[in-house]
Parts: C-alpha cells; structure tokens; sequence
C-alpha cells in the first residue's frame, strides 16, 4: 500500500512540474513579445526624436550648408542598419554574434534582443 501511494505522489509531483514548465513557456513567450514590442517602440521614437530635430532645425536654418545636411545623412545612416537588423530579426533571422544569419526557427533568441536594444541605446 505504501508504493501505491508514493507511486501516486511521484506521478502528481511529475503533473505538477509539467503544469510549471508549461507556464514557464508561456511567460517566456510573453516576456519575449513585450521586448520586441518595446524594442519596435523605441525604434520608432527614435526616428520620431530624429525627424523632429532634423525639423525643428529646418525651421531655425532654412539655407544649409553641405556639411551640415552630410552629417545628417550619416545619421540616418546608423538608423538604417539598425532597422536592416530588426528587419532581419523579425524576418527570422539571428542578428546576435553568437548564431548570426541562421534561422532562429520561430524562436526568440535573447542575445538577438539584447543586441538590438544595445544598438538603440
């Protein structure tokens, strides 16, 4: 009688540790989601900040200079990479050094989303 019932604890501690790596994937997938949502967020903003300033300085300097115009240029430069690599990202791409250019296979791979916000930042 004794086994019966340890053999019984056994397969619900088995249930309950299966219930919790399930919940751990989903709060996975959920943590993932909202860092590519605030990744997506603080991309945008960026480039809201950078068309404001580019207009704002429009305003202050309507006659501009080469040098002036090259140096935004560079910027929006660095702006583009960066989203060429987000794009990669979401296209299903690792963009991070440890696996970059293989397929990430509908993973979330948080060196790729650390690389990203380190870019942003």
């Amino acid at each position: 009688m004794k086994d019966r019932n340890f053999l019984d604890t056994v397969m619900e501690f088995e249930q309950q540790l299966e219930l919790l790596q399930q919940q751990y994937n989903d709060l996975k997938k959920y943590v993932a989601h909202m860092v590519e949502e605030h990744q997506a967020i603080q991309t945008e903003n960026l480039h809201l900040r950078r068309r404001l300033e580019e207009l704002m300085g429009e305003e202050e300097n309507p006659t501009q200079d080469e040098t002036t115009n090259t140096g935004k240029v560079s910027l929006l430069d660095i702006g583009e990479g960066y989203d060429n690599l987000a794009r990669l990202y979401q296209e299903g791409f690792h963009v991070c050094h440890v696996h970059f250019g293989s397929s990430r296979k509908g993973e979330d791979c948080l060196f790729c989303l650390s690389f990203l916000n380190k870019q942003n930042g």
